[in-house]
C-alpha cells in the first residue's frame, strides 16, 4: 500500500476508538484516530498525561485491541486476528521497549536477549544485538549489576535482536537522568539510519519533536495535528 506521496504504509489505522468500562464509568480514551505509519520512519507521537498515547501505542502493537475501527499492517486486517495469530504477529514484526525495563532479573544481558532469539523467524545472535548497542562487553552481567541506562540498552538489543519491522517505544528515557536519556536517543536514530527499522515512540518531551521525520500530536484521544521534519536534527543538536 503507498500514500498519495509514493510512501510505503507499513501500519494504516482508520477511526480508531478505544473506550474502557469501569464500574458504571465509562472512559473514551480514543477518539477516532486516523494515522498512517511509513516504513522506515522514524515517528513520534507526542501528547500529555492522559492524553490517550499509551493506550495508542499498545493498539498499534496488538497489545490491545479498538472498541471501534481497523488496523491494517503491511495491508492485512490485524483485528480480526485470533490470540495465537495476534501472538505470532508480535513476534515476528515487533519490538517493544518500555520505559520499565522489564529484564529477567535471574538471567544475563546475553540470557535476556536470548529470550527472544530463540523464538524469533530471522534473528541476529545475541552478541550481534549487543554490540549493536554497545553492551557486547557486559553481556555476562545480570541485571542487578547494570546501571538504568545500561538496562535499558539491553532491553533495546532483546528488542532489535529479532529484526522487527517496527520498534515501539513507550517513553523510553522516561526513567534515565539526561546523559543515559541522551544515549537511548542516539541509539534509536542510529537503528532507524542503518537498519531501516520503522521507530515510533512516544514521549510528553515536547523538543524531541526534531529529531523524528513526523511527529504527531494527540490531543484527549484524537490526533489534533501532524508536523513533517524533511530533515531530522541529530540528537545532541537538541536543545532539551
Amino acid at each position: 500500500m503507498k500514500s498519495s506521496k509514493n510512501k510505503e504504509i507499513l501500519i494504516n489505522l482508520d477511526t480508531i476508538y478505544r473506550t474502557f468500562h469501569t464500574d458504571e464509568v465509562e472512559v473514551n480514551v480514543l477518539q477516532g484516530i486516523d494515522l498512517q505509519i511509513y516504513n522506515g520512519e522514524f515517528l513520534i507521537i507526542f501528547g500529555e498525561s492522559g492524553s490517550g498515547k499509551t493506550t495508542l501505542m499498545n493498539i498499534i502493537g496488538g497489545i490491545d485491541q479498538p472498541t471501534r475501527g481497523s488496523i491494517s499492517f503491511e495491508g492485512k486486517d490485524i483485528v480480526t486476528l485470533s490470540d495465537h495469530e495476534l501472538t505470532l504477529h508480535r513476534r515476528d514484526n515487533i519490538g517493544f521497549v518500555f520505559q520499565l525495563y522489564n529484564l529477567i532479573p535471574t538471567l544475563t544481558a546475553y540470557e535476556n536477549v536470548e529470550t527472544t532469539t530463540e523464538i524469533a523467524f530471522d534473528p541476529m545472535d545475541p552478541i550481534e544485538a549487543l554490540q549493536l548497542v554497545g553492551m557486547e562487553k557486559r553481556a555476562n552481567y545480570f541485571p542487578s549489576q547494570l546501571s538504568g541506562g545500561q538496562q535499558q540498552l539491553v532491553a533495546m538489543a532483546r528488542a532489535i535482536a529479532k529484526r522487527p519491522k517496527i520498534m515501539l517505544c513507550d517513553e523510553p528515557t522516561g526513567a534515565l537522568d539526561h546523559d543515559n536519556s541522551l544515549k537511548i536517543l542516539e541509539l534509536l536514530q542510529k537503528i532507524n539510519n542503518a537498519t531501516g527499522t520503522t521507530i515510533v515512540m512516544i514521549t510528553h518531551a515536547g523538543t524531541l519533536a526534531a529529531m523524528a521525520n513526523r511527529t504527531a500530536y494527540i490531543v484527549d484521544g484524537v490526533i489534533d495535528h501532524i508536523v513533517t521534519n524533511d530533515k531530522p536534527t541529530p540528537v545532541r543538536k537538541l536543545n532539551w
